[in-house]
């Protein structure tokens, strides 16, 4: 009688994942490397068009494969040594180690392409990109996630792709404030043993850290986001975060219940020190709350809102009209020369920072609605005087048609619309051209060096320009 096969014990040792070759042939929008193999895709972060490169799988789908950059065998000839050392784990700057002016170049080629399937768009100017006077340390904001392995606190940011956490202490785009608050953040919730959230257990206290600083005046606000309302650490952990870094003049916590990842929740309390932060953009002095949106890049905006204000070209008896206003900034610049501007935005909160900072500034021309951008745009359109001048400021989704239908009704003599997304902007362009706005001219500005991110200006006119009249 024949013996039954003997049954192998299966290893506990991990699966060998071998290393391939691949060649680079382009970069995607997000700026990372793309190559083919088998057919599919393959997506390398780190890698630049025209290298060869040694990478590893760590994901697979049916038609795109995630691979992990292990070496380069042919560099680009541009490639510089990333400033960074987090720069292969961290990938959230995706062009950190290409030469800069190369950035420059690959940017303004991903707007041309954006532009390039319209041809309403096929005679618009786009003039050379704007560069950053610096490419580095020009970040004013940072949101940092907090986790734990091994025992050790995170701090940091998700490696693209995953929810591993990797500290960033010395991140190169950080204004040097940012970088020295997390690292001390981090040193504290780790002696101070403070229960970090974990998102697949539910339970845990600290998620979240945004700071924020003021460069001109090396201020910085700081808000913890947990899961819910803690007085008992909270306290101890600001007063040490002051000590330490005493330009550090607010601390809030807010509270944030959802399972989601949604950094902010509804409730903000202020644990110590200032309610709000005080900073510059050109000739605007800006009140920023804890949870208020604001550009990363100071000197980079300061140039948007020049030139938008240049641009509009406003007389003492116009009316301009800023949709998605934010917390006022374009709004309080274009209010310098124009009669009147009126601000909209959907969020409560941003539009009482506005309010603040039209009277931080003593600008009494200037108001502030909240509500749907439709709506009230719809209920301009019914005014015996009507806004001449439209500036719209989406976020990077762009905007709605209607929307556009909207701001076209007006009749405006002059649209300007900034962006911070080519695709969504092209799309918009095109559909303003057949609501009867031409686009003549587009600025780029690099708000986002070491990113595959480009912020553009574009200005339009009537396709049948009317007289310049006083009203």
């Amino acid at each position: 009688m024949a013996k039954a096969p003997l049954k192998t014990a299966k290893s506990n040792r991990p699966r060998t994942i071998e290393p391939f070759e691949i060649d680079i042939k382009t970069l995607n929008e997000e700026g990372i490397g793309i190559g083919t193999r088998d057919n599919k895709e393959v997506w390398v972060a780190g890698t630049l068009p025209g290298e060869k490169v040694l990478a590893t799988r760590e994901n697979e789908g049916q038609y795109r494969i995630i691979a992990r950059l292990q070496k380069i065998l042919v560099a680009h000839p541009r490639r510089v040594a990333p400033p960074c050392r987090h720069a292969r784990d961290c990938q959230g700057c995706p062009l950190l180690q290409l030469n800069y002016s190369e950035q420059l170049n690959f940017k303004q080629e991903k707007l041309r392409h954006a532009f390039s399937s319209y041809a309403n768009l096929k005679d618009l100017q786009i003039n050379a990109i704007a560069a950053a006077p610096e490419p580095l340390a020009y970040r004013t904001t940072a949101k940092l996630v907090f986790a734990k392995n091994r025992g050790r606190v995170q701090l940091g940011l998700y490696r693209r792709g995953t929810h591993e956490v990797v500290n960033i202490g010395d991140c190169p785009l950080h204004h040097p404030l940012l970088n020295q608050v997390a690292g001390v953040v981090r040193e504290e919730v780790q002696r101070q043993n403070i229960f970090v959230y974990d998102p697949r257990t539910g339970r845990g206290l600290l998620r979240y850290l945004t700071i924020k600083v003021a460069p001109e005046s090396a201020k910085v606000m700081v808000t913890f986001i947990t899961s819910e309302r803690n007085y008992r650490e909270l306290n101890p952990l600001a007063k040490w975060l002051q000590r330490k870094v005493p330009e550090v003049v607010s601390v809030h916590q807010n509270v944030n219940t959802s399972s989601g990842n949604v950094i902010f929740g509804r409730e903000t309390h202020k644990v110590l020190g200032l309610p709000d932060l005080i900073t510059r953009i050109g000739e605007i002095r800006l009140r920023i709350s804890p949870t208020s949106f604001f550009q990363v890049n100071h000197s980079q905006a300061a140039a948007i809102y020049a030139l938008v204000r240049q641009w509009a070209g406003l007389r003492d008896d116009e009316h301009a009209l800023d949709v998605y206003c934010g917390i006022g900034g374009i709004a309080l610049h274009l209010a310098k020369d124009a009669g009147r501007v009126t601000g909209i935005e959907i969020l409560e909160a941003a539009v009482q920072n506005a309010r603040e900072n039209a009277r931080l500034n003593h600008i009494d021309n200037c108001n502030f609605q909240a509500g749907d951008s439709l709506e009230l745009l719809r209920r301009h359109i019914s005014e015996t005087k009507p806004a001449r001048m439209v500036v719209l400021n989406p976020p990077r989704s762009g905007c709605d048609k209607p929307v556009l239908e909207a701001a076209a009704a007006l009749h405006p003599r002059m649209l300007i619309y900034v962006s911070c997304n080519p695709e969504t902007l092209a799309r918009d362009l095109d559909i303003l051209h057949g609501c009867g706005l031409r686009a003549e001219m587009v600025q780029p500005v690099d708000m986002f060096p070491q990113t595959a991110h480009v912020e553009s200006v574009a200005r339009l006119r009537p396709l049948k320009e009317e007289p310049r009249t006083r009203s």
